[in-house]
């Protein structure tokens, strides 16, 4: 079953349960992929899909943190829940040791000897670790690797 018709389904069971938090979640997301859709004219892969998941993510860590800073703990608590349900459409995220396996590998591929080829590792490793990994915190040890 594709991303997208599991997220269809899902969306169906939460109007029949009458989940309206998670309900309002998912057609939050849904409008996200049919925008994207209607701008660029393409039908979406499970990866373009995983691509809008991880914006959406980010963009729900940066308002917990803003609503926390300004005293808000109710509309981080809807945050956090926004982000629960959007977690579950994104694959198993890798461990540190796996993502550290990942960057050496990429890095010998790649024959990158200095921070300045960083472009050439994080080409090879964007389209695998997609979804599994925060690519800022992979950007970064690439760079402490290279750097050494």
């Amino acid at each position: 079953m594709s991303l997208k018709q599991q997220i269809t389904d899902d969306m169906k069971t939460a109007m029949r349960a009458k989940e309206t938090a998670r309900l309002g979640t998912i057609r939050l997301l849904l409008a996200a992929m049919k925008q994207r859709e209607v701008d660029e004219r393409i039908e979406l892969s499970d990866a373009d899909i995983l691509a809008i998941i991880d914006k959406m993510l980010k963009q729900r860590r940066d308002s917990i943190s803003q609503y926390e800073a300004a005293g808000r703990q109710d509309l981080a608590d809807v945050e956090k829940f926004e982000m629960g349900v959007l977690q579950t459409y994104m694959p198993q995220q890798l461990t540190e040791a796996e993502i550290e396996a990942a960057v050496a590998q990429a890095i010998t591929s790649s024959g990158a000897a200095s921070p300045q080829e960083m472009g050439k590792v994080m080409a090879i490793l964007k389209p695998q670790l997609a979804g599994r990994a925060d690519i800022a915190k992979v950007s970064g040890l690439v760079k402490t690797k290279l750097s050494k």
